[in-house]
């Protein structure tokens, strides 16, 4: 049994490479709707239950298929009042199911990166062949569907196997969202190619915080605010990255899409903010930072 993830090097925060993100900001703030799918029921899972009741579970299917059929709508409007494009973590089979909301995020040009293909298929047990299948199939899905060549990864219900960031490098994405160490990107150790981790910010992720933390709207709202602060404070020093992952059926019901909306108001109305997709984030950090942060991180580790 490991010990260690063996994924990333420790790396201190301090003496870091110093990131300046475009026009001087300190913050990069990038917004990851979850476009989900689940289905009713779906194939088990030797170790993990796609719904906590029997199934079928009504209940908590009719809950998630809310979010695509109203709270997607109220996500949009909002997200459109200030200029945010969105990077979609898609269930792939959403393609299938809603086109319509594809269309919609395609005409607003946000980016897609793969949540695989259910979000009711988890990547435990998978054999090589099958996650290589689910990663295949997300690449050619999506690029025939909406023109875009997927470059990040978040596993479905965020999970994983030991295989999955050599995968993700050798198929030549840029990111993956499913390591949460860190507020700044950091080179990822593969076994050929290069992978970074993109900061997700898990801990104001909606439903960590309405279904964990038990949090109302306003104390959510609060709580994006406090994390901006802090970060946009840090990042006077280096850079930060600061995500907002949401889910359709959680921030967009009618009692909390109010705080939502005026957290957004708070951030984007600071100076020295970077509004960016998770690939643009990448894009500028493997451009200017990825040698000088690897070399830093090799340095440490030799000395």
């Amino acid at each position: 049994m490991k010990s260690d993830l063996d994924l990333y090097d420790y790396w201190p925060y301090e003496n870091r490479p110093k990131i300046v993100w475009p026009n001087g900001a300190r913050i990069a703030v990038w917004v990851a709707p979850n476009i989900e799918y689940y289905e009713l029921n779906p194939p088990a899972n030797p170790l993990r239950a796609a719904w906590p009741r029997p199934n079928p579970d009504v209940l908590m299917y009719s809950s998630r298929d809310y979010g695509n059929r109203a709270g997607h709508s109220r996500l949009l409007e909002v997200m459109d009042r200030y200029k945010l494009r969105g990077s979609i973590s898609l269930s792939v089979a959403l393609l299938d199911h809603h086109p319509e909301i594809i269309e919609e995020c395609v005409a607003r040009n946000w980016e897609f990166f793969s949540h695989g293909i259910y979000n009711t298929r988890y990547s435990y047990e998978m054999d090589e062949a099958q996650e290589r299948a689910i990663i295949e199939d997300s690449i050619n899905s999506v690029l025939k569907a909406t023109g875009q060549r997927i470059v990040g990864y978040l596993a479905p219900a965020l999970t994983h196997t030991e295989r999955t960031m050599d995968l993700l490098a050798e198929y030549g994405f840029k990111y993956t969202c499913d390591l949460f160490q860190d507020d700044q990107p950091q080179p990822l150790k593969v076994k050929k190619g290069k992978l970074i981790s993109m900061p997700y910010s898990l801990e104001i992720n909606d439903i960590i915080v309405y279904n964990g933390l038990l949090a109302t709207p306003r104390r959510y709202g609060q709580m994006i605010k406090d994390q901006f602060d802090q970060l946009y404070a840090e990042g006077a020093d280096s850079g930060t990255v600061m995500c907002l992952p949401l889910h359709a059926y959680a921030v967009g019901q009618p009692h909390r899409i109010a705080a939502f909306d005026e957290a957004l108001d708070y951030i984007t109305k600071k100076e020295g903010v970077w509004l960016a997709t998770a690939a643009e984030i990448a894009d500028y950090y493997y451009k200017n930072y990825y040698d000088a942060c690897q070399s830093d991180i090799l340095a440490r580790k030799a000395g």
